[in-house]
């Protein structure tokens, strides 16, 4: 039987109304600013043989991989609207690669030029290995859509001279911050080599499993060893977990360390799962997929609370412990959450299942998106879900990797919407536009009509030359508590038609001009949180449909704070064209505590506060921060009546 497969890129073409735009803006702004920055901050220039960087200027070992993520953006980007100009620059960037690359294969701009004695010296904390997966992907991802090798024969040459130095046999080591894993399992699904994924195994295997981080960091200079062990400790305190290096892979059941690094661990887990078949594996994944989702993430898909190691100044940006999730203070690192959107895509295709296409359609609607402004010129690095009104995206970061993996992320979202096996096609995201779909041998076209997330209502249509018998899986949100599907107006049973994976499954001979109707309920929900998270007793989170809702101190005359939302709140809803690019917004009357007689007493014994009606305003929380600085919060107190 045919494994379950994301249908590629260049089949499918997204036209609606909320995604287009973006893409767009994606294609024509945020991808020639972020080449623009990468020229101005020297990361294009270090790719030049014998470049230093000028009095002053300070140069990262993890530039190549900025580089690389807006090679891939511009790749999948080319791939959907091709652009003379975008191509010049892309095959100008391939250029640079090749021709610093090292007679044996090496390929790391920082390494060539600056630091030449510590190549390969400290995998832990370099990124030597992470910012080859960066670059891998881009070849693959280059080829795959272009169809020309110059940068797949660059990081085919990079990663056989890893294998030759890694490999079987050799050297052990594994990278600190982790990303080759899965490119090596890309780039071995896109040549066949299958030296690739034993590669990619072999440093998921070793992790927990060695001392080689501690050797390492054992015999630094002391600016180097400093930074090292700003994130690693030392002595007896010394903690890999902060690379989820603390436990064999199958052995961990709870996420740990820096989140970026875990969610691209755990795709790479998926990835050999799905390609081995290895039980082991997955019973892993499931089990941590089950802490992080169930523990450890935000409503808004938001993960890694923490900037700091709990009493230290330290740099972390990742886990804590179970049910720390506050609001205020909340990292919730971009990337982070785009890693959740990889890691949950490839966990749908080793077991289809919607949960976990219900995380990732959460991650897009909020945690993601929210990462770059509604002109695409700003990025936010940290997500919190509380601002006094001083947090607010940039143009650019010193470690900038958030802009380009965003980027990539929205130029490549084509290849989220379906996936394929054999005669059964999975319907897993809502945006209008087409598939061109391969059944048998069958040319199917699939097309999708929908003002999703706004409005209830998708249209699907079946366009064939002759009839097919296929099965269609559409997808029925968590979310959704109602749901009605037709097929050309007649209903179907919604009860016999649902499988046990949370798919509508609709098997028949389909003919062209079939029409499929599905309805999603979307009324306002208060979303209520555990009892263990502290930040949110007493409070609840807005959300319709996908969508996660927050108040903006610009909508309001009274504090947040003080602000009040009644149980039994009855909320209308209304589509504002003019307003943050087209959103709904949430409308009710709350209440607001208020004090009749002011006094300066700061605390009284016999309490005289008011709740007076007030209208409470709502916007999508992916689009807070675009218009004038104020506080914001999605988790608003609650339990008062109204009446």
């Amino acid at each position: 039987m045919q494994k379950l497969h994301p249908i590629p890129l260049q089949r499918v073409t997204i036209s609606d109304n909320f995604w287009e735009p973006r893409i767009r803006r994606n294609r024509e702004v945020s991808i020639p600013a972020i080449y623009q920055l990468c020229e101005d901050t020297g990361r294009l220039a270090m790719l030049h043989k014998g470049w230093k960087p000028a009095p002053g200027q300070e140069a990262h070992f993890f530039w190549d991989s900025d580089v690389a993520k807006w090679l891939e953006a511009a790749s999948y980007s080319l791939a959907t609207h091709p652009d003379p100009v975008l191509g010049q620059k892309v095959e100008a960037a391939i250029e640079l690669f090749a021709n610093i690359q090292e007679p044996d294969g090496y390929l790391n701009s920082y390494f060539i030029n600056i630091a030449p004695e510590y190549r390969w010296k400290n995998l832990s904390f370099f990124h030597e290995l992470y910012c080859a997966g960066h670059l891998i992907e881009a070849g693959v991802a280059h080829f795959q859509t272009t169809g020309k090798p110059t940068l797949l024969n660059v990081v085919r040459r990079y990663a056989d001279h890893i294998y030759e130095v890694f490999g079987p046999g050799k050297r052990v080591g594994m990278p600190g911050h982790q990303e080759i894993e899965l490119a090596l399992v890309k780039l071995f699904r896109t040549t066949g080599d299958s030296r690739y994924l034993e590669l990619s195994q072999l440093f998921l295997d070793r992790r927990g499993q060695t001392t080689v981080f501690q050797d390492e960091g054992r015999n630094l200079p002391p600016t180097v060893a400093q930074w090292y062990r700003q994130f690693y400790g030392e002595g007896e305190h010394f903690n890999t977990a902060y690379c989820q290096d603390h436990l064999p892979v199958r052995q961990q059941t709870k996420a740990v360390g820096h989140a970026v690094r875990a969610m691209y661990m755990y795709s790479a887990m998926a990835d050999v799962a799905y390609e081995t078949g290895e039980p082991e594996l997955s019973a892993a994944l499931r089990r941590l997929w089950g802490n992080v989702c169930c523990r450890q993430m935000y409503v808004t898909g938001g993960i890694g609370p923490s900037r700091r190691k709990k009493g230290t100044a330290d740099d972390f940006e990742g886990f804590t412990e179970d049910y720390d999730l506050p609001n205020l203070t909340a990292y919730a690192e971009t990337c982070a959450a785009i890693g959740m959107i990889f890691w949950n895509h490839r966990l749908f295709h080793l077991e289809p299942d919607r949960r976990y296409m219900d995380i990732l359609e959460r991650e897009l609607y909020n945690g993601a998106i929210c990462g770059v402004s509604l002109d695409g010129t700003h990025f936010f690095y940290e997500n919190p879900l509380q601002s006094k009104g001083d947090h607010h995206r940039q143009t650019w970061y010193s470690v900038a990797c958030c802009p380009p993996n965003l980027a990539r992320l929205l130029a490549s979202l084509g290849q989220y919407i379906y996936s394929q096996a054999e005669r059964d096609v999975y319907v897993n995201l809502y945006i209008q536009g087409d598939v061109r779909l391969d059944i048998g041998g069958q040319a199917v076209l699939l097309q999708q009509q929908t003002n999703y997330p706004w409005e209830e209502t998708i249209r699907l249509t079946v366009q064939t030359d002759q009839s097919t018998n296929f099965t269609l899986h559409l997808r029925l949100p968590e979310w959704c508590r109602r749901a009605e599907v037709l097929i050309n107006d007649t209903p179907v049973n919604v009860a016999r038609a649902v499988n046990t994976n949370g798919y509508f499954r609709l098997e028949r001979e389909w003919k062209s001009g079939d029409q499929i109707t599905l309805t999603l309920a979307m009324p306002v929900e208060q979303i209520e949180t555990h009892p263990a998270v502290p930040d949110n007793i007493g409070c609840v989170a807005l959300q319709r449909g996908p969508v996660v809702y927050c108040l903006e101190q610009c909508d309001h005359t009274v504090p947040l704070h003080q602000l009040v939302l009644p149980r039994n709140a009855q909320f209308t809803t209304h589509f504002e064209p003019d307003l943050l690019h087209g959103v709904i917004v949430l409308r009710t009357i709350g209440l607001a505590a208020t004090e009749p007689n002011p006094t300066h007493l700061l605390y009284r014994q016999d309490p005289s506060l008011t709740y007076e009606p007030c209208e409470i305003t709502a916007i999508p929380y992916y689009a807070w921060d675009n218009r004038q600085p104020g506080a914001m919060r999605v988790w608003i107190r609650s339990g008062v009546s109204k009446e």
